[in-house]
């Protein structure tokens, strides 16, 4: 049961697998779902099931289960989840006239999110120390809160710069400092991976083995999606509310600022993540030739699957 391997076909299944509807499934609507799908992968469909049925049965096993442990991830750290628990950071992020104490503290609540999402999405199939997971951690939030507050002090110097250039601009630091941040927490997060090798599937989906040029593929896919993934939303809205922000209505009913804003975010946000994640495949393929001899002497398969994470 999998759609196109074509960017719309990944992209109409991540928007599935974002539902934010699925945070509120119960225990016994998930059970339910995962023993339809057994059922179903044992050849037995009971009476009156439909296809929409058990595309739905999918879509919340998808949602919450991770691919490797067979396991419930964590209800904030879901990528259906990502959305609802991550806008309110994003609006803390690209409020205006923010100081020093208040970039360190959005930065670092923005990290801490970012990094529990990659370790609950990461590929599963081989433990991660809690010292992997805390290294990564300590990285990315210092390498963002680091680049936010530099970048800052060096536009408060920039005196030549009108006022309104200067807010747009400060209004844009979070993106470079939240994209390399991003680039430092999967990498950090998933070190374990580049030395402890990831499985790599059979066309049966048996394990092969264990590659390491499969995890380092992995890592480098997932490591783009988290720079794609804030440019709209870290881009868009700073310059949408400048225009917005010179409308005589809003000038004159300032307390609507903020919830114009919040929308606006929320929209960028709900709209960037799909596009984002479905820019690879999340079980992705790669030649058997291109990855470590001992792997090309287990199988006669010429392409193997992995599980990239999200």
């Amino acid at each position: 049961m999998q759609r196109s391997g074509s960017f719309f076909g990944r992209l109409r299944h991540f928007i599935d697998v974002i539902d934010p509807t699925t945070l509120f499934v119960s225990e016994k609507q998930l059970k339910d779902s995962l023993k339809l799908l057994d059922d179903f992968k044992n050849g037995i469909v009971p009476p009156g099931v439909s296809d929409d049925k058990l595309w739905e049965a999918q879509k919340i096993k998808q949602a919450i289960i991770h691919p490797d442990t067979g396991e419930k991830i964590f209800m904030p750290f879901r990528m259906s989840g990502y959305v609802p628990f991550g806008t309110p950071i994003v609006i803390g992020l690209l409020l205006p006239n923010q100081t020093v104490l208040s970039t360190v503290i959005w930065q670092w609540l923005n990290q801490s999110h970012n990094a529990c999402v990659n370790y609950a999405n990461r590929n599963a199939t081989k433990p991660t120390p809690t010292s992997k997971f805390l290294q990564g951690y300590v990285g990315a939030v210092t390498s963002a809160v680091s680049i936010a507050v530099g970048l800052n002090v060096l536009i408060e110097k920039a005196h030549r710069l009108n006022p309104a250039t200067r807010m747009i601009i400060q209004r844009l630091v979070p993106f470079p400092a939240v994209a390399s941040a991003n680039i430092c927490n999967v990498g950090l997060m998933r070190h374990c991976e580049l030395s402890e090798g990831i499985d790599v599937l059979d066309s049966n989906g048996n394990v092969v083995g264990s590659s390491k040029i499969a995890a380092k593929h992995a890592i480098m896919e997932t490591a783009f999606t988290r720079v794609v993934l804030p440019m709209p939303i870290f881009v868009l809205p700073p310059i949408i509310m400048s225009y917005l922000e010179r409308m005589r209505f809003l000038q004159k009913n300032r307390r609507l600022l903020l919830p114009i804003h919040s929308v606006v975010c929320l929209v960028t946000f709900g709209l960037s993540l799909p596009v984002a994640i479905s820019l690879f495949p999340q079980m992705s393929q790669i030649e058997v030739s291109r990855l470590e001899p001992e792997i090309a002497m287990a199988t006669d398969c010429k392409v193997v699957t992995y599980n990239k994470g999200l």
